[in-house]
């Protein structure tokens, strides 16, 4: 729970504050403070304001002064900092301007170099004292080094100077500073000096509460965070930050039940607490938050998307397509919404196939922008797919060989589309010709490789198959369906059996919720003739995943235990939904069963 609490929790601050124009170089605040070598080159990026017009010196821009600054940025272009640097130094010392010292620390910064970048910004906070960008390069430099004296003195003076809108991130500000300090303990001390004069305010509280959290001081935290709640027992900020400090997540859903029940409006807090309800797999309840939230604002499109894939979720297809569409409509509306909307489509697409309607599915595949070019290639793959699927394989190999993807990984793509369509349409020795082919074009790309190992397995090259699952385990250590894909043939096969139950454990530990993974156990736990094993991995796979061949092997666990009735009934189920599966006819026949 608590990730989630967290992320609410800092977007609950910056939303307190968003009445307020954020300075210009407030976005500096964040990025300087962690201004290890690693980060300069980021704030060098961010474009700055410096001291107002009247305040700077009237330097006269000569033709040498000219020729050199020309010749610093010139330089610089080509990958030289040093003597760029040494150039505006100089000048930035002798016409006593700040905005040469300030392009001299953003060329350090570029090139990751902290000792010069620290002497630079020291100059330019000297030449323009009152220039607020200047002093939050120089707190990040300043709190690095542990000189928290100085920092200590910056941040008062911005506090108070800060107004009572601005003055909470002011405050949020100086703790992520302080966050970095070697010396976490005086840096916590400087944070709670610089707080006490507004202890009375909830944010100075979360602020703490906050800090505290970080040092790894729960109870300080939980302290902290209810002190904020104690003096505005309604505020979503306090509560989410004592969410996301309690460590006893019964705790934690009881109080926020609490919360919502005496106020129902709590947006924020609403939408954290069924966040964690998805983390924790509690779809039901997580659905029913969302649906609250839903009817307070039918246009959502956060609520309308989460909503869309809980859907999916408990196997509600009809109500995440209703979900998704009212997502795509309203975004219509919105054309200055920079959110993608291609995930949805192809969402769209999918549940529409799913029912059957591939015009459908093909109508929302053709709204993907070309704007969104990874999103609009993997429709047009999609797009071929259907026509395949139709019944129109030749324009669906037509409509992908006009296809010129520039980058590998593409053409990788479009090879493994051409091959799943091949071998839909039951064409498996051309399907296998042109992955084969393309395993040399692209031996790196894992994913292909591992297509190609199936359609070698169903093609009866077996030595192929396990060549390249090894292949792609060497590659792609992570993918655990390499090791369930060897495990499993081995398991189907009757052979190896104890090296298919070390391959099936792995990929079991790297990805313990997969149901076709626990299929794999239970069915090599058959195998090996442990059979109340076998149908207790069978049984939990089927409670994730109401799949045919997951029944049909169950059906057979429970046949070979002599309960033919629960069989019986099993196997019966799985043929309705699919006569013609292979797995199904291969058990009847194998177990010389007619239902």
């Amino acid at each position: 729970m608590k990730n989630a609490f967290a992320i609410v929790t800092l977007s609950g601050l910056l939303a307190a504050c968003a009445t307020a124009p954020q300075r210009p170089g407030a976005a500096l605040a964040t990025a300087a403070a962690p201004a290890a070598a690693a980060d300069e080159a980021d704030i060098a990026q961010a474009p700055e304001a410096v001291a107002s017009e009247e305040k700077l010196p009237k330097v006269a821009l000569t033709g040498e002064l000219l020729y050199q600054l020309l010749k610093a940025e010139l330089e610089y272009k080509d990958g030289n900092w040093e003597d760029p640097y040494a150039i505006l130094m100089r000048a930035a010392r002798q016409t006593r301007d700040p905005r040469l010292a300030q392009r001299a620390a953003e060329m350090a910064l570029g090139a990751k170099q902290g000792e010069q970048a620290k002497a630079a910004v020291s100059l330019w906070r000297a030449l323009a004292p009152d220039s607020e960008e200047a002093a939050q390069y120089y707190l990040g430099f300043a709190v690095m080094a542990d000189r928290l004296d100085e920092a200590e003195a910056i941040f008062k003076r911005q506090l108070d100077e800060a107004t009572p809108a601005t003055r909470p991130l002011a405050m949020f500000q100086a703790q992520q500073y302080l966050s970095r300090a070697k010396d976490r303990d005086a840096a916590s001390g400087v944070l709670k000096r610089l707080l006490a004069p507004y202890a009375g305010t909830v944010e100075a509280r979360v602020v703490l509460a906050q800090d505290a959290f970080t040092r790894g001081d729960s109870a300080g935290a939980m302290a902290e965070a209810r002190a904020a709640l104690a003096m505005k027992p309604d505020s979503e900020l306090a509560m989410l930050t004592l969410a996301q400090v309690t460590p006893d997540q019964a705790e934690v859903a009881a109080m926020l039940t609490r919360f919502l029940a005496a106020n129902p409006g709590a947006r924020e807090v609403r939408t954290a607490y069924a966040r964690a309800l998805v983390g924790q797999k509690q779809y039901d309840q997580a659905r029913q938050q969302f649906v609250a939230l839903l009817k307070e604002s039918p246009d959502n499109l956060n609520t309308l998307y989460a909503l869309g894939i809980m859907s999916m979720q408990v196997g509600q297809p009809a109500e995440a397509e209703k979900y998704f569409a009212h997502f795509v409509q309203v975004l219509d509306t919105r054309p200055n919404d920079e959110r993608d909307s291609g995930k949805v489509l192809m969402i769209l697409a999918q549940l529409a196939e799913e029912r059957g309607d591939l015009k459908a599915a093909r109508a929302w595949l053709e709204k993907v922008d070309d704007e969104e070019p990874a999103a609009y290639f993997a429709a047009q793959l999609k797009r071929a797919e259907l026509m395949a699927k139709g019944g129109d394989l030749a324009g669906a190999q037509t409509f992908l060989a006009a296809l010129k993807p520039a980058d590998a990984a593409a053409q990788a793509q479009l090879v493994m589309t051409q091959g799943q369509i091949l071998r839909a349409a039951g064409k498996f020795d051309e399907a296998y010709a042109l992955m084969e082919e393309g395993a040399r074009r692209f031996p790196a790309n894992a994913d292909l490789l591992y297509d190609f190992a199936l359609l070698a397995e169903k093609t009866g090259h077996l030595d192929v198959m396990e060549k390249t699952l090894r292949e792609v385990m060497v590659q792609a250590p992570e993918n655990h369906n390499a090791y369930n894909a060897l495990g499993y043939s081995l398991a189907e096969r009757n052979v190896r059996l104890d090296e298919a139950l070390a391959l099936i454990g792995k990929a079991l530990q790297m990805s313990p919720d997969d149901p076709f993974i626990m299929d794999s156990m239970g069915w090599v736990q058959y195998r090996l003739g442990n059979l109340d094993e076998a149908e207790a991995q069978l049984r939990r796979a089927y409670a994730l995943r109401n799949d045919v061949e997951i029944a049909v092997h169950l059906g057979e666990v429970l046949w070979k235990k002599g309960r033919e009735a629960d069989a019986q009934t099993l196997l019966r189920q799985a043929r309705a939904r699919d006569p013609h599966n292979d797995t199904l006819k291969d058990t009847l026949a194998r177990l010389h069963l007619s239902l």
